[in-house]
């Protein structure tokens, strides 16, 4: 039949104390779901930085979590701000999202929260969806939880 027409997304970021229960508990849910499950990786999805970041949440029209990415502030995971826990729903990756998702987190992060640059830990097979968004490549890879990664930034 084709591909169904892209979804219309509404978009949330707020601070941690600012999302409703049902909202954390979905977006936590979508993060283990990708990152635990789907890459068949053990680690600790709730590391206890989230009560101080900010948080890009996609809805759809029904209400349902498709996105999902964390706003770090500057000390909280790096010296600079940081952008993590980038995720969306499999059903939903041939729509762009992602790329929508990281421009509004990184638009938030230089113009709400200022940020002079941005660092992230990118899953290596991602390296070139990151540098088409900016991103250089500042690492070598190295294995994080069982993943291969590199350290990227953008500098505004």
């Amino acid at each position: 039949m084709g591909k169904p027409p892209k979804p219309v997304i509404q978009w949330k970021i707020a601070a941690f104390g600012k999302l409703s229960g049902l909202e954390v508990h979905h977006m936590l849910r979508l993060r283990e779901e990708i990152f635990v499950v789907e890459q068949n990786c053990a680690y600790h999805e709730i590391d206890g930085k989230d009560p101080e970041c900010y948080h890009v949440i996609g809805f759809t029209e029904k209400g349902e979590v498709i996105a999902t990415a964390r706003i770090a502030p500057i000390g909280v995971i790096y010296k600079e701000i940081s952008i993590g826990r980038v995720t969306v729903n499999k059903d939903f990756r041939e729509f762009g999202i992602g790329r929508e998702l990281m421009i509004r987190a990184m638009n938030f992060s230089r113009d709400e929260l200022k940020a002079a640059s941005i660092k992230i830990a990118a899953q290596e097979y991602l390296e070139k969806f990151y540098k088409a968004l900016g991103f250089i490549t500042i690492s070598a890879s190295y294995l994080w939880d069982g993943i291969l990664h590199v350290d990227m930034r953008i500098t505004y």
